[in-house]
């Protein structure tokens, strides 16, 4: 015989609105309460009858995760927590790519109103604040990353300067006095690049140094190979740089590739740090210094707030804007060992 919720919440001890709670993913719960009633759950083998709850709500069970590019490392790491997470919630995660294009920003978005999905997580790096505040009024939607929507919908974020700062200022108390930022993206609304470089200018500026544009390198991508010919260029300049801080991990690797094949010694001649902390990172030689963002605190925070819409949507509550963890990994490219 199928298991009910009464029966669920009768093991659990807890009401049998708890029970849905927890199944649903509608509201948050106590942490232990949680796992007691997941307990119960399981102890049982409840599975909900999803496509019954979902027609009778209105809702199709699926919500739509819009990156700008699978193939990133970060995206992709961030992309299996948020199916992850998800599964918890009963949902299925409906994954497309932008590359940064503003017509598939948009049209993700307008699809996403016409109710193909129940809400949408999207990090966008073209459409502008001002169009996103438009277009996010249809269906409810988080954003991922530095684009504001000026209180047009939730958004999940690090906080990009203090990160760039810390990253820098890192790579200062090295001794570090020529310290080159990879990955300068004026053609892009995010504000990311933006950012990064307002960290890394408080950084030299706090120490005393002044920031040489020579040192600011613009990149059409945030790839390997976009991280390898800024560094050539650098190395082939009169600013011949002691310190690179790449905007992201991908760019940092491909800056010490470059490195390594021109004779340099890292990190006695040329220390490099990164962002992103992706996989390839933490094994590379010698190992990258980047700042760590809790993708987990990302993905888990971008589905509550999603779900809080999605269950509540009359509630009278103004957008949130979360800024999750991070911190700094100080590793074998900016710190030799002893």
């Amino acid at each position: 015989m199928r298991s009910r919720l009464k029966d669920v919440a009768a093991v659990a001890g807890v009401s049998v609105r708890t029970v849905s709670n927890v199944v649903s993913g509608s509201a948050a719960v106590a942490e232990e309460t949680r796992a007691r009633v997941q307990a119960a759950l399981d102890q049982l083998g409840y599975r909900p009858n999803l496509a019954a709850r979902n027609l009778r709500a209105g809702r199709t069970g699926l919500i739509g995760l819009a990156v700008p590019e699978l193939h990133s490392p970060y995206f992709s790491e961030l992309a299996g927590l948020l199916v992850d997470a998800a599964q918890q919630r009963s949902w299925t995660v409906v994954i497309d790519q932008t590359f940064g294009d503003p017509e598939a920003e948009r049209r993700l978005l307008e699809d996403s109103g016409g109710r193909l999905v129940d809400g949408l997580i999207i990090s966008p790096w073209s459409v502008s604040p001002q169009e996103l505040a438009v277009r996010a009024r249809d269906v409810p939607v988080v954003l991922l990353g530095e684009q504001d929507p000026n209180g047009a919908a939730d958004r999940v974020a690090v906080d990009n300067v203090l990160a760039a700062d810390q990253a820098t200022t890192h790579l200062i108390e090295t001794g570090r006095r020529r310290i080159a930022a990879i990955g300068l993206q004026p053609h892009l609304h995010n504000g990311t690049a933006r950012q990064r470089l307002h960290g890394y200018h408080n950084a030299l500026r706090r120490a005393g140094l002044t920031p040489d544009p020579a040192l600011e390198k613009p990149v059409a991508a945030l790839h390997r190979r976009d991280g390898a010919q800024a560094m050539t260029d650098l190395l082939k300049s009169d600013a011949r740089p002691d310190a690179v801080f790449a905007f992201s991990d991908e760019l940092a690797l491909g800056a010490l590739h470059v490195a390594w094949e021109s004779g340099l010694r890292i990190p006695h001649d040329i220390a490099v740090a990164g962002f992103d902390d992706v996989e390839d990172a933490r094994y590379s030689n010698p190992p990258l210094t980047t700042v760590v963002p809790d993708k987990r605190h990302i993905a888990e925070r971008a589905l509550q707030c999603l779900a809080d819409r999605i269950y509540s949507p009359a509630a009278e509550v103004p957008p949130l804007d979360v800024v999750v963890p991070h911190r700094l990994e100080i590793r074998g490219s900016t710190t030799a060992s002893p």
